[in-house]
């Protein structure tokens, strides 16, 4: 592997960086069964919008990066790095970016964390997989209160209760929510760990970003040994979700229906994945079944989390 040279703009301007390029990288990989790829778009949201939500987060994650940095270079503790602000700041700016409506906040809510522990974990240009998990997990279990306002401001301002469902408690969509969050000092620690039953993302904030770093970031970098970049990420994208039912089918469709279309994508990798002609026949059979769903049967989460994998991958100092 080639060296990677930190450029001037210093560590935020690295990170930022990968983190565009894992957005872009993870979109443009075809076919991905059920979501917008550079063969499909839905209606109201096309491939150019995720191109323009991919750009705008860059800026944000390099933002956190340099706060990471900040909290190496002085020893100080991960509370006062603003998580939360930077969250809100990136889904704010993935609007005004593109008309497409919620591109990116599963991404958003999955590189911050990851963002601003590389930038305490920069070695020369890169980051260890395994100190990057660490420093993750200390920025985490840092964060405040605040920030759990601030989460809910951004997954409020991005999301349709259709795509959220509703709770008995802290339910995104109750105004009273934030109110009882400053009020009672929730955590957005605490807040993930009671919804990880029942949204994947929720569940890699309250398990060290599990799924992320001992499945997706450890089978992509096997693929990308011997396969190209675009059947690599697809590949990847069908082991998370052959492995872990969509949460975001289930919130839909119900949990049947997630754990059909998990069984569908082993089956793609049963036959070969992306790279061979039978695995590619099913695939694209496959992408026609969800794509004709409506939106019901996207596997979005599983996509979010191909994406995350791409962004460790690029940290650790992969380039395609």
């Amino acid at each position: 592997m080639s060296s990677v040279v930190q450029p001037l703009g210093g560590v935020g301007s690295l990170v930022g960086g990968c983190a565009s390029l894992a957005a872009l990288l993870e979109v443009s990989a075809y076919p991905k069964p059920g979501n917008v790829h550079r063969l499909r778009d839905f209606d109201g949201t096309r491939y150019e919008h995720f191109l323009a939500g991919g750009v705008s987060l860059a800026p944000w994650m390099a933002a956190l990066a340099d706060e990471g940095a900040r909290v190496k270079a002085q020893g100080g503790g991960w509370e006062g790095i603003r998580l939360g602000e930077h969250i809100l700041g990136a889904v704010e700016d993935m609007t005004r970016w593109q008309k497409g409506g919620n591109t990116h906040l599963g991404v958003i809510l999955l590189f911050a964390p990851v963002a601003a522990a590389a930038g305490a974990s920069l070695e020369n240009g890169r980051a260890d997989p395994k100190r990057l998990r660490e420093n993750l997990l200390d920025a985490v279990a840092a964060a405040t209160p605040g920030d759990a306002a601030d989460i809910y401001r951004a997954i409020g301002a991005a999301m349709t209760r259709e795509n959220l469902g509703s709770v008995e408690r802290l339910d995104v969509s109750d105004s009273s929510s934030i109110d009882y969050i400053l009020r009672r000092g929730v955590t957005p620690l605490e807040i993930f760990q009671e919804c990880s039953g029942r949204d994947a993302i929720c569940g890699e904030w309250a398990t060290g970003f599990s799924v992320t770093f001992e499945e997706g970031y450890t089978y992509l970098a096997d693929r990308l040994l011997s396969g190209s970049v675009n059947d690599s990420v697809v590949d990847t994208f069908l082991r998370i979700l052959s492995r872990h039912p969509d949460s975001l089918i289930r919130r839909k469709r119900g949990e049947e229906a997630a754990r059909a279309v998990s069984e569908k994508a082993q089956r793609v990798l049963d036959s070969g994945g992306a790279s061979s002609d039978e695995g590619r026949r099913l695939l694209l059979e496959l992408d026609d079944e969800l794509q004709a769903g409506g939106g019901e049967l996207n596997p979005g989460t599983s996509a979010d989390l191909t994406a995350s994998s791409l962004f460790v991958n690029l940290l650790g100092g992969w380039r395609p």
